[in-house]
C-alpha cells in the first residue's frame, strides 16, 4: 500500500524553482523508503517503477515474456548456488559449484565444479582474488561494528 505523499508519482518542479541536481535512482529509492515508515521493500520500488515517468522505469524489464525469462535464470542460478558436496576428508557440505571473476566478465557467465578450481592453481588462484574482493567489500560494509573488529583484524592479516 502506498503512503500518502505518493511516490510513485514523480515530483513536478515549478517552471521558476531551482533545482540544485536532477533527481536520480537513489533520490527515488529514498523517497519510496521515507513514504513507507523507513523501510524499502522490492514490491514497493516495483509498484513506484511501473510509472514510465520515473528514472527507476527503465531499470526494469517490462516485457512479462522477457522478464519471465529473466526470472527463470535467476531461478537457475539459485539451484546452482544452494547445490553442495562434501570434499574429500570434510564432514562439512560446501557449495558444489563457484562463479569466477573471470568467467562472469565473459558471455553468458557460468559455474565451475569447486573441486575442479580448488585443484587447478590457475582457478584456484582466481578464487584466491575473488575471495580477497569479497572481503574487502564485507569490510567496508561492516567496518564501523565494533564488536566484529576481531573478524576486519582477521581479513586485514589474511589479504593484507
Amino acid at each position: 500500500m502506498l503512503a500518502k505523499n505518493r511516490p510513485d508519482k514523480p515530483s513536478r518542479v515549478h517552471k521558476n524553482s531551482v533545482r540544485r541536481k536532477p533527481p536520480s535512482v537513489d533520490d527515488e529509492l529514498e523517497a519510496i523508503r521515507v513514504a513507507h515508515e523507513g523501510i524499502l521493500r522490492a514490491e514497493d520500488v516495483v509498484q513506484y517503477a511501473a510509472n514510465p515517468r520515473t528514472l527507476l522505469h527503465n531499470k526494469f524489464e517490462w516485457d512479462d515474456g522477457e522478464a519471465a525469462k529473466l526470472y527463470r535464470l535467476e531461478q537457475a542460478r539459485q539451484i546452482i548456488r544452494v547445490s553442495v558436496v562434501l570434499l574429500p576428508g570434510s564432514t562439512e557440505p560446501v557449495r558444489a559449484f563457484v562463479s569466477l571473476k573471470s568467467d562472469r566478465e565473459e558471455s553468458g557467465g557460468g559455474y565451475r565444479s569447486l573441486p575442479e578450481v580448488i585443484n587447478d592453481s590457475g582457478r584456484r588462484n582466481q578464487m584466491l582474488n575473488d575471495a580477497r574482493a569479497d572481503a574487502e567489500v564485507f569490510r567496508r560494509k561492516y567496518e564501523t561494528l565494533k564488536e566484529i573488529a576481531p573478524i576486519i583484524t582477521a581479513i586485514n592479516n589474511a589479504f593484507g
